[in-house]
């Protein structure tokens, strides 16, 4: 059994998986222990979190034959998962500024699982990873060369291990695993689109840092860079703009509200603040959709994921509303009617629009799986 470990900022969330089951992958129902730290919670740390993941009666008599740590950023050196050494853990810790909400906390859970099963092999899973093979020409931001590579300034990508997962789920719906274009939303708190193209990704919305590209919950996604200089030089401080970029900025800033589920209730309410947030979600996301179609030159899958992506049909309608042009049909009952992965398009579309849930933790698994069969002694 494979333990796969996410610590998060204020959270731990954990599941036992056997993705090698020749019958399918085992496992059992994921756990989290929430408000880390928290006034009022009785888990007063994540030393104390990760004390009960151990004591889990199922991890106690699991067999752990390895653990799978999701970590966020690999920054520019770890670009493919990696089996945990102390040079890992140093590199790990050397992209904390690229990441400074996740990154120490997945340290933690990393350095505590190190002591508490040191024998078990541990491999790192970074959501950055699959974004490896996205291009120069996507990759790079047109600064000073020289200032850019010193400081690892480009394009690194988040939701990568979601990605990798849904985008070949969509690959087998249309029989093409291998061959086919997919471009993958996966629509959250946070949110990000990706072009993938036979398995490998070629662009994707998020940037250094998870702020680029879509607009979110309560991040802001693209936007001039010059405005953040006015508004340093109107008085906020660099550490006020950017707490509001991250924090109090997409649906929230637009109309209060970061659920969209409360934002569609107020848009049928007829309140105006939430049409324009709802408005101004869904026109970046079809117009992302319309470059990442140039940029793949043919797409066999659209595939919806994540919190909103799964869940909401009015958000998928109105997202690819129009784009009939572009071969893209939805059938409106489809859309609103059963569960699970399925297919919402009409039977005449040329593009395939499909829901996926993600499933991170089975993703870990299995690459925690592959890494620690490859470096098992034979």
């Amino acid at each position: 059994m494979i333990l796969v470990l996410n610590s998060g900022s204020s959270s731990v969330k954990y599941q036992l998986i056997d993705p090698g089951d020749a019958e399918g992958p085992a496992r059992a129902e994921a756990v989290k222990i929430e408000n880390i730290g928290e006034p009022g919670s009785d888990v007063r740390d994540h030393e104390a979190a990760l004390s009960r993941v151990a004591r889990d009666g199922a991890v106690e008599s699991a067999g752990l034959t390895a653990i799978g740590h999701r970590v966020v950023h690999g920054g520019p050196r770890l670009r493919a998962p990696a089996l945990i050494t102390d040079e890992v853990v140093e590199q790990i810790a050397a992209a904390v500024p690229l990441a400074p909400l996740h990154n120490p906390a997945n340290l933690a859970g990393i350095e505590w699982a190190r002591r508490w099963w040191p024998d078990v092999p541990q491999v790192a899973v970074f959501d950055t990873a699959f974004h490896s093979t996205i291009p120069p020409a996507a990759r790079a931001y047109a600064i000073d060369r020289e200032i850019a590579e010193r400081h690892d300034v480009r394009r690194y990508g988040f939701h990568g291990t979601s990605t990798a997962y849904v985008s070949r789920v969509a690959a087998g719906l249309v029989g093409q695993p291998d061959t086919a274009n997919v471009i993958v939303l996966h629509l959250g708190n946070g949110a990000s689109a990706s072009a993938v193209s036979a398995g490998r990704c070629v662009d994707t919305s998020m940037g250094m840092t998870p702020l680029e590209g879509l607009v979110m919950g309560t991040r802001s996604g693209d936007m001039d860079p010059a405005a953040i200089f006015m508004l340093i030089r109107a008085g906020m401080s660099p550490d006020e703009v950017e707490s509001m970029l991250f924090r109090r900025s997409g649906l929230l800033g637009l109309c209060g509200d970061n659920d969209m589920r409360a934002v569609i209730a107020r848009v049928e309410a007829g309140d105006q603040d939430a049409a324009l947030a709802y408005n101004v979600y869904c026109h970046r996301l079809r117009k992302y959709i319309g470059a990442y179609c140039a940029v793949l030159g043919r797409v066999d899958v659209i595939a919806f994921t994540g919190g909103v992506g799964e869940n909401s049909s009015l958000v998928r309608s109105s997202v690819l509303a129009g784009l009939q042009s572009l071969g893209i049909r939805v059938d409106p009952l489809r859309n609103v009617t059963a569960t699970g992965t399925r297919v919402i398009s009409t039977d005449d579309s040329a593009v395939t629009v499909a829901v996926v849930p993600t499933d991170e933790e089975l993703e870990i698994a299995r690459e925690t799986f592959a890494i620690v069969a490859r470096t098992k002694p034979q």
